[in-house]
């Protein structure tokens, strides 16, 4: 596969949910395949205690659910900007190092690029979002400076970073046939992010484009966020989630916030939060949603019922309803999710995402009836609300969309061409 005129660096994209590999290559669609002949692989490691050893991708999915015993990660790269980052969990019963988790998961996708590639590679570009952190300068510097010390232990000497959103901007232009102010909106897993580029086909092959780049911004919502409100709003009530004490005050919240959220699921299955929800149940008024909660708890489903509601997000992207059979939990149990809920409980996160791109287009000087299109991309951009919610501001966009998993990846690849050769 190698050859003279292929690109000398990867660009990597390395996502929430999702994570993708490109490499520039005459005539060829840029996007490595990962995993069972598909271009993406799920940003999740599964340690399995059995056979000691990590697995990742749909392959470790696949085994949590099947039932082996072990640990499950997933939307590792929140862990940039986090306190976590600088603490270290159990695996396989040796301590090891949140940072070192990072190093797995970017050395497995590292190492199943090198083996389609057939080559080994020392310079890369990786996909950053527009903030890591919201609002702290300090903490985003600290991310993207762990982030570049994670990849060249991994053996990469040059490494570098391009803005999600305009690696977008850089696939899609591949597209146009004339000039376009265009709107760059990245909804990903853990971030959103905005760019605004003037796009021609000519200048395609610049080396230079900071000119064209009018503004970047970004506010730190993502699909996963997406996941924890739906779940709060559709299904924790099912596990007193606001249920009342018997002194009348609401149930306390930390057990359902652990619950909807990936990376702090784990917590709920501690000794000391099981023994403090054992010891709660004596003090609520009706105790048949903390005993399901105890049940889902003891059986340690938190993972699968995230899952759940992550493939219910994606369901009510295209139908008007989604019904979760819960019976594992409690017989008969069941949760229906319809749009309405679902936009519901996202409004306060579309407010904050219409708030940034105001904030973009001003920090531009550029008013909202300027722009030409709105090119969506990332895996939660295909929500509907969210599109009609940003479409609405900007009266004569047309809206327009990448491959949601892709583009990111994709525009890497070319920029990792121009910087490295």
């Amino acid at each position: 596969m190698n050859s003279s005129n292929s690109a000398n660096a990867l660009g990597i994209d390395f996502g929430t949910s999702n994570s993708t590999v490109g490499w520039w290559r005459p005539d060829q669609e840029p996007l490595l395949t990962l995993e069972d002949g598909k271009i993406t692989l799920p940003s999740v490691i599964f340690f399995n205690t059995e056979e000691r050893r990590p697995v990742y991708g749909r392959q470790a999915l696949s085994e949590y659910l099947d039932g082996y015993e072990g640990r499950l990660m997933r939307s590792l790269k929140s862990l940039l900007g986090s306190k976590l980052l600088k603490s270290e969990t159990t695996v396989l019963g040796s301590a090891l190092p949140f940072r070192d988790l990072l190093g797995f998961f970017i050395g497995e996708l590292k190492k199943r690029a090198e083996q389609q590639a057939d080559r080994e590679f020392e310079q890369v570009v990786l996909g950053r979002p527009v903030f890591f952190v919201d609002d702290d300068e300090a903490a985003d510097t600290e991310a993207a400076n762990t982030l570049e010390a994670v990849a060249r232990k991994l053996g990469f000497k040059e490494v570098s970073f391009q803005y999600e959103p305009i690696a977008a901007a850089f696939d899609y232009e591949r597209s146009i046939q004339s000039e376009e102010l265009v709107l760059i909106v990245d909804i990903g897993g853990g971030t959103s992010d905005f760019s605004l580029v003037r796009l021609a086909p000519e200048r395609r092959e610049l080396n230079e484009r900071q000119d064209d780049i009018l503004a970047t911004g970004g506010v730190h919502i993502g699909g996963t966020d997406f996941d924890k409100q739906l779940s709060l709003e559709g299904i924790m009530p099912l596990f007193g989630y606001g249920s009342r004490m018997k002194s009348d005050a609401l149930m306390p919240t930390s057990h359902h916030l652990n619950l909807a959220t990936w990376h702090t699921i784990n917590a709920v299955y501690a000794q000391k939060a099981q023994l403090a929800l054992k010891n709660m149940r004596y003090d609520i008024v009706d105790p048949t949603s903390i005993d399901r909660l105890l049940s889902l708890t003891e059986q340690r489903a938190g993972h699968w019922l995230a899952m759940q509601v992550e493939d219910s997000k994606i369901a009510l992207t295209e139908q008007d309803s989604r019904l979760i059979d819960l019976s594992r939990i409690e017989d008969g149990l069941s949760a229906l999710l319809d749009r309405p809920l679902f936009d519901r409980a996202i409004d306060s996160l579309l407010e904050r995402i219409r708030a940034g791109v105001n904030e973009l287009l001003l920090k531009a000087g550029v008013s909202h009836h300027e722009i030409d299109t709105i090119f969506f991309t990332g895996g939660s951009s295909a929500i509907p609300a969210l599109r009609q919610s940003v479409a609405a501001l900007l009266p004569n966009a047309r809206p327009t969309e990448g491959n949601s998993f892709g583009s990111i990846g994709s525009g890497l690849a070319i920029e990792a061409r121009r910087r490295y050769g």
